[in-house]
């Protein structure tokens, strides 16, 4: 099975997931009885954290995201932070699903949860985005580097949006929680590389220049929805992890595709990117830095912004482990990735020591 096929679509309510009907229906007949009445609802394939469900009305079709049952980490799965950076972002015009209501009574299900906009268009799971020319192609990723560059462009107090977070000493900050979540998971064990990285990655942390913007915390094109004949972006999903930081963190996040391997999720090392039509990293780098009017950064601090960023999302993966511990874990892809943690953290210690 390919990784889009794996992905893709919808299937039956997973065990663990399931939802009490008789309540949610009748709290969307009290709250929201403009969405119609239900007839069916079907989890998606895709999604790592939050559960999420295709939810279908003799009014329409819906997406509903809810926090996963069961024990989970401080502040992860926050979906009222979800619903409040879409509302914001859809009233300034950037590309995300509209939102529609959230419900914060743990009660109704088993955990907060919120519906949006269904949002009709093509995703690409595999991050080459397969099936198209290099012309095509190029002109995607071209999207995927305008969007981000737009949302690091907005001005978050004109939106509403000042006190999403904390300003200033992102990568302190950013560091100090992925080491915490990382260290007290103990279900899910611990790592050489990922100890390592918790001593080196403070020590390597580059000066603080005040920049500030929304993050997305996990832009790459699987969390992006693509017009279905043209490289518009019409939505960007899952915002999870945003929140205030530092735009260059949040880029080289989405920048780590060039150093990911295909097997993991995201990544496409040792592809021949001319032949794709996929812009070189140093191009897609400097493209996006011209965008935001930023100076490109040092060969050392792009050193420490993948080993970050890939210790972030190893750190990630490790949660991912620990939830299959305490079966919360939301995807059927979750052992996957969970046994992909020792390979990432390797490979993000391994950018600790690359020869500027």
């Amino acid at each position: 099975m390919t990784q889009q096929a794996a992905f893709e679509g919808t299937g039956p309510i997973r065990a663990g997931h399931e939802l009490p009907m008789d309540r949610l229906i009748d709290w969307l007949g009290r709250h929201a009885p403009a969405l119609g009445q239900l007839q069916s609802i079907r989890q998606f394939n895709g999604g790592q954290s939050n559960p999420t469900y295709r939810v279908e009305t003799d009014a329409g079709v819906y997406v509903l995201r809810r926090k996963p049952p069961g024990a989970v980490l401080k502040g992860a799965h926050a979906v009222d932070r979800e619903f409040r950076v879409i509302s914001a972002l859809h009233q300034a015009g950037f590309p995300v699903p509209a939102p529609l209501i959230l419900c914060a009574d743990e009660t109704i299900i088993g955990s907060p949860f919120y519906l949006m906009e269904m949002v009709e268009g093509r995703i690409f799971w595999s991050p080459t985005l397969p099936d198209l020319s290099p012309d095509v192609r190029a002109a995607h990723f071209n999207a995927l580097n305008t969007t981000i560059a737009r949302l690091h462009s907005l001005n978050v107090s004109a939106i509403g949006l000042g006190d999403y977070g904390r300003p200033g000493n992102f990568f302190a900050r950013q560091i100090a929680r992925w080491s915490r979540q990382y260290l007290e998971d103990d279900l899910a064990g611990r790592d050489p590389n990922m100890d390592r990285l918790v001593a080196w990655l403070p020590e390597h942390a580059p000066q603080d220049d005040g920049a500030i913007s929304i993050v997305h915390g996990d832009f790459r094109a699987d969390n992006a929805i693509f017009a279905p004949d043209n490289a518009q972006v019409r939505a960007v999903l899952d915002w999870e992890l945003s929140t205030l930081g530092h735009p260059m963190g949040d880029f080289t996040y989405h920048l780590m595709m060039y150093r990911l391997p295909p097997h993991m999720i995201g990544g496409f090392a040792g592809v021949d990117l001319a032949t794709l039509g996929i812009p070189s990293e140093a191009d897609y780098l400097a493209t996006y830095c011209e965008r935001v009017g930023r100076t490109p950064p040092s060969a050392q601090e792009l050193r420490f912004y993948m080993a970050f960023n890939m210790f972030r999302l190893a750190a990630i993966f490790h949660g991912i482990k620990g939830r299959i511990a305490r079966g919360t874990a939301a995807s059927i892809h979750a052992q996957t990735m969970a046994d992909n943690m020792p390979e990432l953290a390797a490979l993000a210690w391994a950018q600790t020591e690359t020869t500027l």
